[in-house]
């Protein structure tokens, strides 16, 4: 069994874009004719040029070679033009390539790839959403409205979801770290109380960052928001100095959470052994792959940290994340974005199985999902902006108006 070709797909998100403004799609084939699908989470450049990468990754590492030779495959690429370090774009396309070299090992071997990972030993994964704005809701408004987050979170607790997450700090800019201001802090304060007002001790708080504050900064955001026992402080500090984040879960109660940014067991070693998180949210379509966030929660359990894979994107890195949540046992939460329905389930020829809380692992073969193609090729992406993009100016809060997302 040999990789004989590579399809790369861009699919432009419907508004309100949940999940990113368009998502990266890869098809993998054999000379024998079976299919694997992976997902690309690489942001800092076009689409179309991180599918040109994609293209010739496949074809340096992997067409004509098996696709089980996976640590091999990762190894070359990580390795690759005398790199041989952590980067965001190069693991996130082995990332993509690998979940599809996966799902076609499983369909081979007729197995779920979380049965070739040791086995199935969470039955049940409990999932948490982001609090978005209500259809027809300027966004902006939405995100700076604490009675309004309040008012969807009780609707999210009669769906059945027991977490929800939240970010009320502000913009994220490229000159970040900075200090909260009085506004971004009282206004933070003000989501917690009107949302644990809103869900009791029924739903645990995840309170969201996008890495905005200076360790000193978040400590201050921290003692505001203690009182309301978030379940997390999630990347209060930029990712690029784990020491910095360390003094913030060194000095709160509040559990720290990081890893959407993160790419690699290299990365996560040192939030690990710097002691700045409690909770480790790997993307697997970002952090190197299944097998990489395999070794990341091996790394992370034996710390006695959780894993909470992380999701801004689309099914398949979704789908990758549940193979993975399925067979560790220091699984907290998933993230899902809604119900997993909407133009994520469009995208998908069978859904993936939400239900009460909890998504329920798939043991068809593979990654257990299918790319539906019709759907795909319907929404071309056509636009210039990147996946995601940061303020590009410091952030001045009497100059900026109300923060609608990145």
């Amino acid at each position: 069994m040999r990789l004989a070709s590579l399809e790369t797909f861009i699919v432009g998100t419907p508004p309100p874009g949940f999940g990113g403004r368009y998502f990266i799609f890869v098809r993998l084939s054999t000379a024998c004719g079976i299919t694997g699908v992976g997902e690309i989470y690489a942001a800092s450049f076009a689409p179309d040029l991180i599918c040109r990468m994609a293209e010739d990754m496949f074809q340096r590492y992997l067409e004509g070679n098996a696709p089980d030779q996976i640590e091999a495959f990762w190894r070359r690429a990580h390795g690759s033009g005398f790199s041989h370090r952590p980067d965001a774009t190069v693991q996130g396309i082995v990332s993509g390539l690998e979940m599809a070299c996966w799902d076609i090992v499983g369909k081979a071997l007729d197995r779920p790839v979380h049965a070739l990972l040791g086995g199935k030993v969470n039955e049940r994964l409990r999932t948490y959403t982001y609090l978005y704005p209500p259809e027809g809701a300027d966004a902006a408004s939405f995100y700076n409205d604490s009675q309004a987050s309040a008012e969807v979170a009780a609707t999210r607790l009669a769906d059945g979801f027991t977490a929800v997450k939240f970010d009320p700090a502000g913009p994220y800019t490229v000159y970040d770290g900075r200090m909260p201001d009085q506004e971004a802090l009282t206004r933070s304060a003000d989501f917690c109380r009107e949302i644990r007002t809103a869900v009791g001790d029924r739903a645990d708080l995840l309170f969201g960052t996008h890495g905005q504050f200076t360790a000193a900064g978040a400590l201050r955001l921290a003692e505001r928001i203690a009182p309301f026992d978030p379940l997390w402080f999630e990347e209060p500090c930029p990712p690029d100095m784990p020491e910095e984040m360390a003094k913030v879960a060194a000095g709160t109660s509040i559990p720290v959470a990081t890893g959407e940014r993160l790419c690699s067991k290299f990365e996560f070693a040192r939030v690990l052994q710097t002691g700045a998180a409690a909770i480790l949210q790997p993307n697997l379509g970002r952090a190197g792959g299944i097998l990489e966030g395999k070794k990341i929660a091996a790394m992370a359990e034996a710390h006695y940290v959780q894993i909470a894979p992380h999701l801004y994107c689309g099914p398949i890195v979704a789908a990758a994340n549940i193979q993975l949540a399925a067979c560790i046992p220091n699984f907290l939460i998933l993230e899902s974005i809604g119900k997993m329905d909407g133009f994520h389930a469009d995208l998908l020829k069978t859904p993936l199985l939400w239900e009460d809380g909890h998504i329920i692992p798939s043991d068809a073969p593979g990654l257990g999902v299918e790319l539906d193609d019709e759907v795909v090729a319907a929404h071309p992406w056509t636009g210039s902006q990147l996946h995601l993009e940061m303020q590009a100016s410091p952030h001045d809060p009497q100059r900026d108006s109300k923060f609608g997302g990145g």
